[in-house]
């Protein structure tokens, strides 16, 4: 079940927004597909990142795959125990398993990010094609 106080991005990331701060991780249904998660390629603190850009990378004992940041700004914070516990994203996508904090530029891009039962209608669309 994906929680409702957080919004999704295509790319199946999700951002919970505190102020201007954005926490982030994958949603649910990104840790199902890839599987085992072995490593988490953090970014710095302080690197500035774009929305819709790479933020960091995930290898899974599936594949290697590119975590989009759905939103613009610094980071401010990463989830340092990912580096040791990599499978935390697998056990608690939306708590313990985020991978980073942002303080970002507008926070009104938050507004084109889909809502659960956006992102949920996003998710039926997608195993239709």
């Amino acid at each position: 079940m994906n929680p409702d106080d957080i919004k999704y991005h295509r790319e199946h990331a999700w951002v919970r927004v505190e102020g201007k701060n954005a926490t982030i991780g994958i949603t649910d249904m990104a840790q199902q597909q890839l599987g085992d998660i072995v490593y988490v390629d953090l970014p710095e603190r302080d690197t500035e990142v774009d929305a819709d850009s790479e933020l960091c990378e995930i290898e899974s004992t599936k594949a290697t795959s590119p975590v989009i940041s759905p939103v613009s700004g610094r980071v401010l914070d990463v989830n340092e125990d990912l580096g040791d516990s990599p499978e935390i994203i697998n056990e608690d996508p939306y708590g313990n398993g985020w991978i980073v904090v942002i303080a970002m530029n507008d926070p009104s891009e938050v507004n084109d990010l889909m809502t659960r039962d956006e992102y949920e209608k996003f998710l039926k669309e997608e195993e239709e094609r």
